[in-house]
């Protein structure tokens, strides 16, 4: 079965920088949409930014011009770099990748990232 998996996660300070890596084990990676997203304990898993196939990309309004989300089709490998951290950016984040046309959807098991002073 297909696995993803997050690595990169830790603890920031506000106005630091993090860089969070998925791997994703799909020979078909070009079909795939590669999605982040965040949870808090007791809330619901909220959209932070996306990339298509063609390495568009679109944010969420809370982390527009400090994440950047890229993806590198040679290694099958999704980053989504996070600059300028903000204490509200404590979360447990997890990637997806996902492809209408193959009806799949994917999901990695989440790396937690602190944002403390």
């Amino acid at each position: 079965q297909v696995q993803l998996a997050e690595s990169g996660g830790g603890l920031g300070q506000p106005g630091g920088s993090l860089r969070l890596s998925c791997t994703v084990p799909i020979i078909a990676f070009t079909d795939y949409i590669i999605g982040w997203y965040r949870q808090t304990p007791g809330a619901q898993r909220e959209f932070v930014a996306q990339i298509s196939p063609t390495a568009t990309a679109n944010y969420a309004d809370s982390v527009k011009g400090r994440f950047t989300a890229s993806r590198d089709r040679f290694t099958n490998t999704a980053s989504l770099q996070m600059d300028n951290l903000k204490p509200e950016d404590t979360a447990v984040y997890f990637c997806k990748a996902n492809s209408e046309r193959r009806g799949s959807v994917f999901w990695g098991q989440g790396t937690q990232v602190t944002v403390s002073s």
